[in-house]
C-alpha cells in the first residue's frame, strides 16, 4: 500500500484505508467508462484528531472535508504550511459563520440559499476574492435534510428565480450541485437519488447554460461507488477511511 512508516498502527490502517479506497474509486470509475482523474475525493476529517488527520496527508489525500467552522480553524491552522491542502466547506452553514469560512475554506460544497449566497458575496467582495460553490439540493424531499427543495421535478421551476440570483453574484463562482441522499444500509437506495440530482444538473445547465455546472458532489463511505456510476465528480468519504468516531490514537 505505502512505504511510509507510522509508529501507531491505527495511522497505519488510515493509511491502508486511504489506499484501498482511492483503489475502489480507481476501478469504479473505469468500470463506468470514465477517466480516472473525474473523480476527485475528499476526506471528512471533522471530529477526527490531528494525527489521523497528518496520517491520511502522509497517504496523500488533498482534499480534506469539514463541518463546522469553529472545529476546523485549529486545523487548518495545524496544517498551514502544506500547501496542497485545499479545505472543503461540506456541512451546513450558519449565516455568523461566513467570514470564517471565507477566511479558512478554498471550496464550499453546501450553499443552501439565496440570503446566505449573498451574505458570502458581500464578505468575498470586501475582501477582494471569489470562492467556487456547489449548490446544494435535498432531492429527497427530508425534513433533515439541507437544501432547496428539489424532491418533486414539478418545484424545479420554482428554483429559477433564486438560483438566477445566485449564478449572477460576482464572487460566488458556482460549479455545479451536491446533495445527500437519505441513509440506508443498501448502496442501492441511494441511486434513484443520485440519478435525479444529475438531471436536476443537466436542468440548470439548460436553463443557465453560461454557467459551469460540471461538478456534482455525492456518495459517501456508504454509497460512493454507486455515486460514481451515476456521474458524481466529487465523492465524500469519512467513515472508510477514518473510522466512525475519534479515535484516541
Amino acid at each position: 500500500m505505502s512505504s511510509l512508516h507510522y509508529p501507531n498502527p491505527i495511522e497505519k490502517q488510515v493509511c491502508d484505508n486511504y489506499h484501498r479506497v482511492i483503489e475502489n474509486i480507481e476501478r469504479t470509475t473505469r468500470n463506468s467508462g470514465r477517466p480516472t482523474q473525474s473523480v476527485k475525493l475528499v476526506v471528512v476529517t471533522k471530529k477526527q484528531p490531528i494525527n489521523l488527520i497528518d496520517a491520511v496527508i502522509k497517504a496523500g489525500a488533498i482534499y480534506l472535508g469539514e463541518n463546522y467552522a469553529d472545529e476546523a480553524q485549529p486545523k487548518i491552522y495545524t496544517f498551514r504550511s502544506n500547501t496542497k491542502i485545499s479545505w472543503h466547506m461540506i456541512g451546513h452553514m450558519q449565516s455568523r459563520k461566513a467570514e470564517i469560512i471565507s477566511d479558512h475554506f478554498d471550496y464550499i460544497h453546501s450553499l443552501d440559499s439565496l440570503k446566505l449566497a449573498e451574505r458570502f458575496n458581500r464578505i468575498l467582495k470586501e475582501k477582494g476574492k471569489k470562492l467556487p460553490f456547489l449548490l446544494q439540493f435535498n432531492v429527497s424531499g427530508e425534513e433533515t435534510k439541507s437544501g432547496w427543495n428539489a424532491s418533486q421535478e414539478q418545484l424545479w421551476d420554482h428554483l429559477l428565480p433564486e438560483i438566477e440570483k445566485i449564478v449572477h453574484l460576482e464572487n460566488v463562482e458556482v460549479r455545479g450541485i451536491m446533495t445527500m441522499p437519505p441513509y440506508s444500509d443498501n448502496s442501492e437506495d441511494a441511486r434513484p437519488y443520485f440519478r435525479k440530482l444529475v438531471k436536476l444538473r443537466d436542468y440548470l445547465g439548460i436553463k443557465f447554460p453560461g454557467v459551469s455546472w460540471d461538478e456534482v458532489s455525492m456518495g459517501m463511505s456508504g454509497d460512493y461507488e454507486v455515486a460514481i456510476q451515476e456521474g458524481a465528480t466529487w465523492i465524500r468519504i469519512g467513515q472508510a477511511i477514518l473510522g466512525s468516531r475519534p479515535c484516541n490514537a
